[in-house]
């Protein structure tokens, strides 16, 4: 009688253990703060004398196209050397 009695001490621990890890996983997962896109979002990008500065995109308001190394070279103001 004493064995049986253990067993289902055992199996109740077990079982409740389980569902509290379980619970705990689930809980996580709709509890887990979204992230605010337009708010913490930058983008790095360069300047026309040639410095590299990061904006918001919520402040970009429409998407460029890719350009080639020759247009981008040519975009590029080169400040003059003082020699």
């Amino acid at each position: 009688m004493k064995n049986n009695s253990e067993n289902t001490t055992r199996k109740k621990f077990i079982l409740w253990s389980v569902a509290a890890v379980c619970s705990a996983t689930v809980l996580k997962f709709f509890t887990r703060e979204t992230k605010k896109k337009d708010e913490g979002d930058t983008v790095k990008m360069l300047t026309q004398d040639g410095t590299l500065v990061e904006i918001n995109t919520k402040l970009i308001t429409q998407c460029g196209g890719t350009i080639t190394n020759a247009e981008l070279q040519k975009w590029v103001k080169t400040k003059p050397n003082k020699s």
